[in-house]
């Protein structure tokens, strides 16, 4: 993997590039969707390839460890054949899915414990058995196993935390090294900074993290309730630590605003299921702000959900009857609006990549944030 950083506004530590690899090119800062069962929810992959022109969708380990199964992947020549995806993946190794089931979980030194949610039967995760199942799935790009810590956290049990993730990482890293790729393609992994909201364990971790000379970069264990000035001053001591020439993915991150802050902070890589999740509550996103399409006053509005038009869906979608499926609660309600939520995604990376070119994306990203701070 490569990674060329472009011409940037030199008023920030923002900075668009370009990551290539064997598969193609990802233009930087990138959304990616989250698919966590090899779908994202409510789109269709052609959709997501055409109209939305993802160049990375997430998978995740532990989930697809469990459903469909390892079996079942390999035989189809892993998750990429799978679902019919020729485009870049990436997996998470289940860290923050163990720390949201922590009642089902028991955390050791050589691993984790813990009951599957599906059928409440057993299961054992280390880090080495994390690079197995990564392997077989097949992702681009794998992470780390690590401890997500929740939020607040004690001191005591985020330093302890974030030891044992540098532990787990290096277990990782000697097992990713020792074994190969199981497909035609290489893979790239990705280790995870931790530390909670300490910043003195922010720095000792991306401080750890820096030396391990991966080809790429993780923040993870923030966007688990903190505030967001809190995430955003994490977020910077990290970016200061961590190398300049390699990507910096924010994990879990977030609202179009939160994306914006970020990217001035120096992160090039973002997931989140906000897009989605909200687009099946009825929460749209658009370039002029958000709209509730459950209101009142949407229901004799004829125009475009955008205006003007941003995809296909505005050419037969009105806001109008876009509220009438999601009142009726039509499964077409939930792939409009997961579409349209996607497409102002990618235009957002598209108008980040392009100001920072330009050398004004401070100057446009406060105009954004003031537009994307509104409710229509």
């Amino acid at each position: 993997m490569n990674f060329r950083i472009l011409p940037q506004d030199p008023l920030c530590k923002a900075r668009s590039g370009i990551i290539s690899t064997l598969r193609g090119e990802i233009s930087t800062p990138v959304f990616m969707p989250i698919g966590t069962y090899g779908t994202v929810k409510a789109v269709h992959m052609c959709e997501l390839a055409v109209d939305i022109n993802a160049k990375v969708i997430l998978g995740n380990a532990y989930h697809l460890y469990l459903k469909p199964g390892l079996d079942v992947l390999k035989s189809a020549g892993g998750l990429h054949k799978f679902i019919g995806w020729k485009r870049h993946m990436l997996t998470d190794s289940g860290g923050y899915q163990l720390y949201s089931l922590a009642h089902n979980r028991k955390i050791k030194d050589d691993g984790v414990t813990f009951q599957s949610h599906i059928d409440g039967s057993s299961h054992f995760i280390s880090p080495e058995i994390s690079v197995d199942i990564q392997r077989t799935i097949g992702a681009d790009f794998i992470m780390a196993f690590d401890e997500c810590t929740p939020y607040p956290c004690e001191y005591n049990y985020a330093e302890k935390s974030m030891h044992l993730t540098h532990k787990w990482l290096s277990r990782f890293k000697s097992r990713f090294l020792e074994t190969s790729h199981v497909y035609d393609y290489p893979q790239t992994y990705i280790p995870i900074v931790q530390g909670s909201t300490y910043p003195e364990l922010r720095k000792a971790s991306a401080a750890y993290i820096a030396e391990q000379d991966a080809e790429a970069n993780a923040i993870g264990g923030l966007s688990v309730g903190e505030p967001h000035e809190m995430m955003y001053e994490m977020t910077d001591i990290v970016c200061n630590i961590l190398p300049v020439d390699k990507p910096r993915y924010l994990m879990g991150v977030g609202t179009p605003i939160n994306i914006l802050e970020s990217v001035a902070l120096g992160i090039d890589m973002f997931d989140c299921v906000i897009p989605t999740r909200n687009a099946r509550h009825g929460l749209l996103y658009t370039p002029d702000g958000v709209i509730n399409i459950k209101n009142e006053k949407w229901k004799f509005d004829n125009r475009p959900i955008n205006d003007p038009p941003m995809s296909f869906i505005d050419n037969y979608c009105s806001r109008s009857y876009l509220r009438h499926l999601v009142l009726m609660s039509e499964f077409q309600a939930a792939q409009i609006a997961s579409i349209n939520n996607l497409v102002f995604y990618s235009w957002l990376m598209d108008q980040i990549r392009l100001h920072l070119q330009a050398g004004d994306f401070m100057e446009w990203k406060k105009i954004m944030t003031e537009k994307l701070s509104q409710r229509l």
